[in-house]
């Protein structure tokens, strides 16, 4: 840990300059910055700085990787690595974001630290001095909280010793700890500093970054959209106790585990729905939902937006000058049902081997590049692309630059982006870290497992807030399969909490790939590190005759070989800190 301490002494020395750059006679120092207010409200928006702000790195799209969503192309990949079980202590990509979210914590500690931020004077308008100070108070509180609880979800499990354990809280802007010193808290102790600093938050902050809601709209309001409102921590809460919840952390079945994550979700929604949809132009859970618009109702917490193609580049192939490097598995293919709302193993799906992409929920044809598939521009309908992944087509799997299991990723992609256009066309993009769909999602986890599938005791119950997904209109602009009647739907509630809570999972499965969750559902769902070493499939497409439909199967790809359900504490870390403990079953990273 004194490594990790270390790095924060450089940041600090460096943050001055990348906050504001000095004055030509002057310069910042730890001796003088407290006279100078724009370095303190500048470790809040370092502390920003910190957030991702593309799904193109290993946080998002080939964390999938090391799931049973998606496959890396690159057999070097440090995802793919991990999922087969050729991991080292040098290639850890965690290091990273163990270091990150402690820089974070530290930027917003010195920022709280002895109430420095709150008792700065930023304006010269008393009144308006007063609403920022406080809007700046809240949002150091709630990016503690986002980094604490970043930290838990990802290093937070079963330790080597048995007990269930998180991270080193740590309040104070603290530049050097001796390192046998350090320990982690417990899981629950961290889960209580979450909650507290997210409602330190929520005192301070409006309730949303809505003009109509704002104290001041100079300050408040929309001007503020990316950052943190009160809304956002209360789902912040309902995130740290939906894992809680879970069975993975929590074998005893705590029932008020799940009702807390629900009663903070079901917060979260009612806002979405009576205050955001009460607007003109406000929130509708029925409305097209598009990845290109980092202004969308459905948001409720993002990421700073950018303009570029990183993505299109990442999954596209190379016959579309692209690199293919993550391929959709058959697994996750065959996760979405028909487009009557029937899993294609149920008999009255319709599901045709033969042709099984036909008629299928229209949310797969706005996620998956599959043979025959077009690319479409959205102006005039062009046909710009026409996916071949035939035994002899451009497409296919193992050639250069290509997908290494037939499919390719179309979610997030803007269809009007072609390499070859001058101009190329791109659209702003922003990472969606909590949305209308992920409450949703969670709302109906959590009451299912409190009341089953049709208890309304919030206002509404498990089964609505699926049909809220099922029923909306796809980015496509398509009906959803729930649109006019979801009989499936139906016969899953009425069949109680087992079956709805399976179909929960398949549609968190469906809604949320390649948006960071997968990896850790499975973990929290899961019993035992066996379930998930199950080997992964990638379609095979054969010509037939002339004029007749191709063939379709397919085969194992890859094999998976996780040793633990947990991920590592950073093996530099540990030879910092002997005080640590290393999670189950990464012994040889101490």
């Amino acid at each position: 840990m004194k490594r990790l301490f270390l790095v924060f002494i450089c940041s600090a020395a460096v943050s001055c300059s990348d906050i504001l750059d000095p004055l030509p006679n002057g310069h910042y120092t730890d001796g003088n910055y407290e006279n100078y207010p724009s370095v303190i409200r500048g470790f809040i928006d370092k502390g920003y700085s910190l957030l991702p702000t593309t799904y193109a790195g290993n946080e998002y799209a080939y964390l999938e990787c090391a799931t049973d969503n998606a496959v890396a192309r690159e057999r070097t990949q440090v995802m793919r690595r991990l999922a087969t079980g050729s991991l080292t202590q040098a290639d850890d990509p965690f290091a990273a974001w163990w270091g990150r979210d402690y820089e974070g914590i530290y930027y917003a500690n010195r920022f709280l630290h002895n109430d420095l931020g709150f008792n700065t004077r930023f304006l010269t308008d008393r009144e308006a001095d007063d609403v920022l100070r406080r809007n700046l108070q809240g949002e150091a509180y709630a990016l503690r909280a986002w980094f604490e609880l970043d930290l838990l979800k990802k290093f937070g499990g079963k330790a080597s010793d048995g007990r269930y354990l998180g991270f080193p809280i740590v309040t104070e802007p603290v530049l050097g700890v001796q390192g046998p010193l350090l320990e982690r808290d417990t899981y629950e102790k961290c889960l209580k500093q979450i909650v507290d600093d997210c409602d330190a938050a929520y005192g301070y902050l409006p309730l949303a970054n809505r003009n109509h809601l704002a104290e001041d709209a100079s300050i408040q309001g929309a001007r503020a959209w990316h950052r943190f409102d009160g809304i956002t921590t209360v789902a912040m809460k309902a995130m740290a106790y939906l894992t809680w919840a879970s069975p993975a952390f929590n074998p005893q079945g705590d029932v008020s585990r799940w009702e807390k994550a629900a009663e903070y979700a079901a917060e979260v929604m009612k806002f979405k729905l009576e205050v955001d949809g009460a607007q003109m132009g406000g929130f509708d859970p029925r409305a097209r939902f598009q990845w290109s618009d980092p202004n969308s109702p459905e948001i409720v917490f993002s990421s700073f937006d950018y303009t570029g193609s990183d993505i299109e580049n990442l999954f596209y192939p190379n016959g579309f000058q692209g690199s293919g490097a993550i391929g959709i598995t058959q697994e996750l293919v065959d996760a979405f049902p028909m487009a009557n709302g029937y899993p294609i193993d149920d008999p009255a799906s319709g599901y045709d081997e033969n042709d099984p992409y036909a008629g299928r929920d229209p949310r797969f044809y706005a996620t998956v590049f599959y043979h025959g598939a077009e690319v479409v521009r959205p102006t005039n309908s062009e046909v710009m692309y026409t996916f071949d992944v035939s035994d002899t087509g451009r497409d296919v799997a193992d050639a250069p630059y290509n997908s290494p299991t037939n499919y390719y990723v179309r979610k997030f992609i803007y269809l009007g982006w072609n390499r070859a256009d001058v101009p190329v066309l791109t659209m702003p993009r922003s990472v969606f870290f909590i949305r209308w769909t992920s409450m949703c999602l969670a709302f109906a986890e959590a009451a299912n497992q409190v009341g089953g599938p049709l208890d309304d005791r919030w206002g509404f119950s498990a089964r609505d807030a699926i049909a809220y997904l099922r029923s909306r209109t796809t980015c496509d602009g398509k009906p959803g399969l729930g649109a006019v009647a979801d009989p499936y739907l139906d016969a899953c509630a009425a069949a109680g909490k087992d079956a709805f809570a399976e179909l929960i999972r398949n549609e968190r499965r469906i809604e949320l790939c390649f948006e960071g969750e997968r990896f850790f559902d499975m973990r929290r769902w899961a019993s035992g590190v066996d379930e998930l070493n199950r080997p992964v499939s990638r379609a095979v497409v054969s010509e037939s005759d002339e004029g007749e439909r191709p063939v379709y199967a397919s085969e194992q790809v890859e094999n998976r070989r996780f040793s633990s359900l947990w991920l590592p504490i950073p093996s530099r870390e540990m030879r910092c800190s002997p005080g640590l403990v290393q999670n189950e079953g990464w012994d040889a990273w101490n």
